[in-house]
């Protein structure tokens, strides 16, 4: 695809299959729908994070699964099998780092739980039924978002080679500690 001002939105409709079979990517999703579902509004991401690391990024993502055994055509890949197909519906990104505000970036604790809350683009998306609701969580996106060096650096884009570092991100989801994803539901 032509890039639109220096971006390639292939990625846009590209099926996140590949994602959800990560194991680094958490995936949850919903049973198949028995009835229409349609999400509106604003979206928030809720997460409870901790790192090994000073510096992270948290990729949300809202996809809709479409059934193993539909058998419809792909409107921009004759070769795609839409079985099965994962559709980007909305997502966004957050640097740990702007967790708090924009204008004064905070190292993480390593090891100590923080809270990443951020909104995602407004939603009007029909989930048909048979389709599921999915949510991917993750923490690298690259090539289409610059890759996190894990340490708090002033500025990540002047990351040095030895800035980079692995580290273990956890997502926070019990009782007392529960990340979630906020979205309105239009009734019936």
């Amino acid at each position: 695809e032509k890039p639109v001002d220096g971006w390639n939105y292939e990625f846009m409709h590209a099926d996140q299959r590949f994602a959800a079979r990560r194991p680094d990517v958490l995936v949850f999703e919903s049973d198949p729908l028995e009835e229409e579902v349609t999400l509106a509004g604003p979206i928030v991401a809720d997460l409870l994070v901790s790192s090994t690391g000073t510096d992270a990024d948290f990729i949300v993502k809202l996809i809709d699964v479409f059934p193993d055994d539909y058998d419809g055509e792909s409107p921009r890949d004759e070769d795609l099998p839409m079985g099965g197909y994962q559709m980007l519906v909305r997502w966004e990104i957050m640097p740990a780092r702007f967790r708090n505000s924009f204008s004064k970036p905070e190292a993480l604790t390593p090891g100590e739980v923080a809270r990443v809350r951020f909104d995602i683009e407004d939603v009007l998306h029909v989930f048909k039924p048979g389709h599921k609701i999915m949510v991917q969580i993750c923490s690298t996106w690259f090539p289409i978002f610059s890759r996190n060096p894990q340490t708090f650096v002033e500025n990540p884009y002047k990351a040095k080679a030895e800035d980079y570092r692995k580290a273990t991100m956890r997502i926070y989801r019990s009782a007392t500690l529960a990340s979630h994803i906020e979205v309105g539901v239009l009734p019936k």
